[in-house]
């Protein structure tokens, strides 16, 4: 998903606009979880990238899209970018030496 999300609509309240877009956001991330996994491969993880323009987007952290899309609304940008690719992982073994 790479949008740019507009924070204004002439029929919608704000606060009504900023909860439609977090389903979006919160459905397609679903959406992409239940995608099946390539051979070999654990779990889907994403590169999200968030920003008032696609050149300004910075790279966050899945659990940060909420606060920012807040963020961008008190800030009463707009519209801002944002930018989230599935990528299938293999989660990492853990040292021995780590457990005991």
């Amino acid at each position: 998903m790479k949008k740019t999300i507009a924070l204004t609509h002439p029929r919608l309240k704000p606060a009504r606009l900023v909860d439609s877009i977090k389903h979006d956001i919160r459905k397609y991330l679903n959406r992409e979880r239940r995608k099946a996994l390539p051979a070999g491969m654990d779990y889907w993880t994403f590169d999200c990238r968030f920003g008032a323009t696609e050149a300004a987007a910075e790279k966050i952290f899945t659990s940060e899209i909420n606060a920012h899309i807040d963020a961008a609304v008190a800030q009463e940008l707009p519209s801002f970018y944002v930018e989230i690719l599935a990528r299938a992982c293999n989660h990492q073994p853990r040292d021995e030496a780590e457990e005991g």
